[in-house]
């Protein structure tokens, strides 16, 4: 299988757990209980397959009547080669396209694992505390209240890792429900006092690291929010193999797509 399309269909699978779905034709809205704007998203249904551009209009107005009737914002997450044509086609019917980052892939076998510097440990997340010290690093790297993820501990429903520097809290990576063998690594966040110093990479080689070895993925994949992170990424062994595409309504959460 193409491997935009395998990511594509894990995306939906994974997230699929914890979501409401809505199937109108070609797309597919999850609607998750908590109301924050980023947990709940639409994508494609049928990754792979070519979609029928009369069924667009209709399918995007109910899922924005589903979306608005539960106080959701509406936004996409795509992937280019999974479903060529698709962000177009939903571009014509009022969605923008935000942004089109690479869409970075690595296997258990490419992972490359940095060194620790002197005082620098990574623990796996395993309470409800360690997972409040992982999204208070979230929130201060994010300069934002409420990010973060709730502790899973079932690991391959995700989970996280705690970066600490002589015992405090610095930075966090997470990964999501591992489906197909296929997880998303994200949330990936460093305090502003410990930028620059390498933990973002540990951070992600880790989390990665441990989906692999304790959640059961063969295949990690992760967007980079820019050409910093992107260099991060690529120095433990993530390389571009697809795009991704984010689109939202007017109106909502469109430069946090970026």
């Amino acid at each position: 299988m193409q491997i935009g399309a395998r990511i594509a269909r894990a995306q939906l699978s994974g997230l699929g757990r914890s979501r409401r779905q809505i199937v109108v034709g070609p797309l597919v809205g999850l609607l998750h209980d908590d109301d924050a704007w980023y947990l709940s998203t639409m994508v494609a249904a049928e990754p792979g397959t070519p979609f029928d551009p009369d069924e667009v209009r209709e399918s995007v107005t109910i899922l924005r009547k589903a979306f608005a009737a539960e106080g959701r914002w509406l936004s996409a997450e795509l992937i280019e080669e999974a479903n060529p044509g698709l962000a177009e086609e939903l571009e014509t019917h009022g969605m923008t396209i935000v942004s089109r980052p690479p869409l970075l892939v690595v296997s258990d076998d490419d992972l490359v694992q940095p060194d620790l510097p002197a005082g620098v440990t990574v623990q796996l997340v395993g309470s409800d505390a360690d997972q409040a010290d992982a999204n208070a690093v979230s929130a201060d790297a994010y300069s934002a209240e409420g990010v973060g993820f709730a502790y899973q501990p079932v690991l391959g429903d995700g989970g996280a890792v705690l970066v600490r520097v002589d015992g405090v809290p610095a930075a966090t990576a997470a990964w999501t429900a591992v489906a197909d063998g296929v997880t998303e690594v994200a949330g990936v966040g460093t305090i502003h006092n410990h930028r620059r110093q390498g933990l973002a990479g540990i951070a992600t080689a880790y989390a990665t690291q441990f989906a692999f070895e304790q959640a059961g993925a063969t295949l990690a994949w992760l967007t980079p929010g820019d050409d910093g992170a992107d260099r991060v990424y690529r120095r433990v062994g993530y390389t571009p193999q697809a795009t991704a595409v984010h689109l939202g309504d007017p109106g909502g959460h469109l430069n946090d797509l970026r």
